[in-house]
């Protein structure tokens, strides 16, 4: 079990308790198989808990060339904001469709693995060598050539730690 992070609550309806998770973390390197199977990484699915066992949606990424990986209440969690959208405003039903036209619900088997869709495997162009980052409260599916490539993009980080992180309080007490 990772320690610290963000406890992510996870409703469990069999046993009508919320579980607790820790944000996900780790980067793997793992392999597609021929029928578009990968491993799941133990150490990721440590971190998961009883979330594993609950299964996943797995659909595009909407800013890079990668697939997400939701635990199943991250998806749900999601789906029920983009509910709330008014479908009737075409930019929202547009969305909507855009974002959840490729998602496919997805369990592991017995061993482990997960049965990457092929149509979401074209998109991200995802080859034989893959990286799994454990990313907050959801799972990245990289294809390795291609993480490598983000990785080596030449991006300002202190500028962007800055924008992006710049107007928060470090200092606030919520640390949990």
């Amino acid at each position: 079990m990772v320690k610290g992070g963000k406890n992510l609550g996870i409703f469990d309806p069999y046993h009508r308790k919320t579980l607790v998770m820790n944000s996900l973390i780790g980067e793997y390197d793992c392999k597609m198989d021929a029928k578009g199977r990968i491993m799941f990484p133990v150490n990721l699915r440590k971190q998961l808990e009883a979330a594993f066992d609950q299964g996943f949606v797995i659909n595009r990424n909407l800013h890079q060339k990668c697939l997400v990986l939701y635990p199943v209440a991250e998806w749900n969690k999601l789906n029920k904001k983009l509910s709330k959208l008014n479908r009737l405003i075409k930019a929202n039903d547009v969305f909507v469709r855009k974002f959840t036209g490729g998602a496919t619900a997805c369990d592991a088997d017995t061993t482990g693995r997960i049965l990457l869709p092929k149509a979401l495997t074209e998109y991200a162009d995802i080859k034989t060598d893959i990286k799994v980052l454990g990313s907050n409260n959801v799972i990245e599916i990289w294809d390795k050539k291609m993480y490598e490539d983000f990785l080596n993009q030449d991006v300002n980080i202190e500028k962007l730690a800055e924008d992006v992180l710049g107007g928060l309080n470090f200092n606030d007490g919520d640390d949990e």
